[in-house]
Formats: C-alpha cells, sequence, structure tokens
C-alpha cells in the first residue's frame, strides 16, 4: 500500500533536526536494517554510487569523535551515528567498476555498455567536470543523506545532520587518510528525548508561493 498523501506530509512535518537525544532507546535491529538498505537504495548521477556509510557503534570511537564535531551531543547519545564519506576521485577503475557490476546484473556484455562508458569518461573523468570532482561527489552524497533522513521520518526516527565537524580530524580518527574515501557529511539517528526543547518548536518554512515558481 502506497502513502497517502498526508502521511508523507505529517511524516515530514514531524521531524526536525533533534538536539537531544535519548540514549537508553536504541533503534530496534528492522528499523536500521530498512534505514541501511535506504542508504543502499539512494539514487546518484550515472548511478555511480560514489560514496561508503560508516556506521559507528564502538562508544570509544564516538567520545573520540565527538570533540571534533564541536561537542555536540548527538554525535555520543544517538542510537547510530553514519559518517558519509565521499569518493576522493573519479577514474577509470570508478566507471570500470559500475559498468562491469551493471553488466553482470542485467544479464549484458561490457561492450554493450560501451556509449554510457564513454558518457561517464567524456563528462566526469576527462571533460570540464573533473576539476570539479569534489564537489560533484559531495552533492552525490548529499542526497543519500536527504534519502536516509526522509526514510527514518517516514519511520519515526529522528535525525540530526551534522556539518559542525572537522573532517580532516574524523579522516584521521577514522584511518581514512590514506583510503580512496573521505569524511563527508555527519548524520545521527535515534529517538529525541523528552527534554528537547527544539521538538516542540514550530517550523520556520517559507511559503509554498515564495519558493515554487511554475512555468
Amino acid at each position: 500500500m502506497p502513502l497517502t498523501p498526508a502521511q508523507l506530509e505529517g511524516a515530514l512535518a514531524w521531524r526536525y533536526a533533534t538536539k537531544v537525544f535519548d540514549p537508553s532507546r536504541p533503534i530496534d535491529a528492522r528499523t536500521w536494517g530498512a534505514l541501511e538498505n535506504a542508504l543502499v537504495q539512494s539514487p546518484s548521477s550515472y548511478g555511480l554510487q560514489p560514496w561508503k556509510f560508516l556506521v559507528i557503534r564502538d562508544p570509544d570511537l564516538r567520545q573520540q569523535l565527538r570533540p571534533e564535531s564541536w561537542n555536540q551531543s548527538q554525535i555520543t547519545d544517538a542510537s547510530h551515528l553514519v559518517v558519509f564519506l565521499a569518493q576522493r576521485r573519479i577514474g577509470a577503475p570508478e566507471a570500470d567498476r559500475l559498468i562491469e557490476t551493471m553488466a553482470r546484473i542485467r544479464g549484458l556484455a561490457p561492450d554493450q555498455l560501451a556509449t554510457y562508458r564513454e558518457m561517464i569518461d567524456v563528462d566526469l573523468i576527462r571533460g570540464p567536470r573533473s576539476q570539479q570532482i569534489e564537489r560533484w561527489v559531495s552533492n552525490q552524497v548529499y542526497i543519500a543523506l536527504g534519502t536516509f533522513m526522509a526514510a527514518a521520518a517516514l519511520l519515526e526516527v529522528d535525525t540530526c545532520a551534522i556539518e559542525g565537524f572537522s573532517p580532516e580530524a574524523y579522516d584521521r580518527i577514522l584511518g581514512l587518510e590514506d583510503s580512496p574515501y573521505r569524511s563527508c557529511v555527519v548524520c545521527a539517528a535515534g529517538y529525541r528525548s523528552a527534554s528537547d526543547a527544539y521538538a516542540n518548536l514550530a517550523k520556520v518554512r517559507y511559503a509554498a508561493s515564495e519558493l515554487i515558481e511554475v512555468r
């Protein structure tokens, strides 16, 4: 059964950037599995999926990350903490990996995808966007972040996207400095604490008439 428009609107109105999580309320395994699947199912340009998702469960590791995150309590108190990683480069190996995977899953010969492979090459590997690939990859990661947060709201799981952190420190603590990935953005997930005053604040959104223009 699809969601009704009212259910979708209700879920989006319910969510907010949770400031205080209840550390005694973990996300159950089935719900978390669905949220992990939302990450896997996230769309990306060309289907390249230039990301990786680190789920940080180790309390000691979270304690190390908290001072590098403006000492925000969500880092240690949320049920789950996800560090969204971005690929540092898009080159032939990344394009070939996609083509090989696509061919295998769809029962094709890689040669049948040669034109698609060339599009990636011309656009991202040799084209003008290759000079801004870090920004392009970050944009893709934020699509996954939005998918994750929307899915969480539909399951009544609270989230808080966190940009207030030191990517360099995270990379050092998580052993990413020499890896193909870098820390891009963080998201805490769990359940709001009754003490979080932000939960009852009215949302501040501009009117649809100011934001949406039809031509």
